[in-house]
């Protein structure tokens, strides 16, 4: 971690921007729900998926391998960058869309994931608000989704836009630009979070939800989680960054961070929270 935790962006020095259609989906064209009670968002690269779904993408280039010459080329904070020169590269080598596409479909889920997706699809359609923000992209977001049926359960999905062209080649392009020094140069989660927020209490007519939840694992979750208010609920996985993050700032600077914080090793740790808010008038 190169920055001390309180570097992090808390608030961006100007309004965040808006977000663009093509950098998001929803699963219809109607206006949103207003009556919903809780938001809550998850990450999708190791909280959703057992792994990083960029790095499966190593599993298809020739030999299994990337080049050294091609590994060279990544420089810190530009991640987004250095996949759109993979997967020009694994086009160049013939790899196709079907091979991309049924390699993201075999990314397993965390522990006790699908439990939860399946418990949050149960619930009456007047609990959740469920949002997806996530550094991946949006084809391997929605490709997996798909694929194990969840994809309805999820009204926005915030991720980097991608699709495949002519040539079969998948385009990247980053989400949004943004002043945070902490997070990647292509997305900075807490302006989604926060901007996505205050939207919905906008069209909700000024109604806030009753809790907002976050799901994460990586240290870019740690600056959305940092949006969250009193009443509001993180789900850091246990002892990846975003837990560490956390257990940082609450020993640096106790009652800094305002939500209600549990870790997770599985999603049924997740589900007995939110049975027991449910419970609660």
């Amino acid at each position: 971690m190169r920055d001390s935790v309180f570097n992090c962006c808390v608030s961006p020095p100007h309004p965040p921007v808006g977000v663009e259609e093509p950098q998001q989906r929803s699963r219809a064209q109607a206006p949103p729900p207003n009556d919903r009670h809780f938001l809550i968002f998850f990450d999708f690269d190791e909280t959703l998926v057992d792994e990083c779904s960029d790095d499966s993408m190593v599993t298809v280039a020739p030999g299994g391998v990337l080049p050294g010459w091609l590994k060279d080329t990544y420089r810190p904070g530009c991640y987004n960058e250095y996949m759109q020169r993979v997967l020009a590269y694994l086009a160049e080598q013939g790899v196709t869309p079907a091979a991309i596409r049924g390699t993201v479909e075999k990314l397993p889920p965390c522990p006790g994931i699908p439990t939860l997706m399946h418990f949050l699809l149960s619930q009456p359609s007047r609990d959740f608000e469920v949002v997806c923000v996530s550094d991946a992209n949006m084809v391997f977001i929605e490709t997996w989704l798909q694929h194990l049926g969840f994809h309805p359960l999820f009204l926005r999905i915030f991720t980097n836009p991608a699709h495949f062209d002519d040539n079969g080649q998948l385009q990247l392009r980053p989400f949004h630009s943004h002043e945070c020094l902490r997070c990647p140069a292509n997305m900075c989660k807490a302006v989604v979070v926060r901007q996505y927020v205050a939207q919905r209490v906008r069209e909700r007519g000024g109604r806030p939800y009753q809790k907002v939840l976050y799901v994460g694992d990586g240290a870019n979750d740690f600056c959305p989680s940092l949006t969250l208010s009193p009443g509001d609920i993180a789900f850091p996985r246990w002892d990846f960054p975003m837990h560490k993050l956390i257990q940082e700032m609450e020993e640096a600077k106790p009652g800094e961070f305002k939500a209600s914080v549990v870790p997770w090793n599985s999603g049924e740790d997740v589900i007995n929270t939110l049975r027991k808010i449910l419970e609660r008038p």
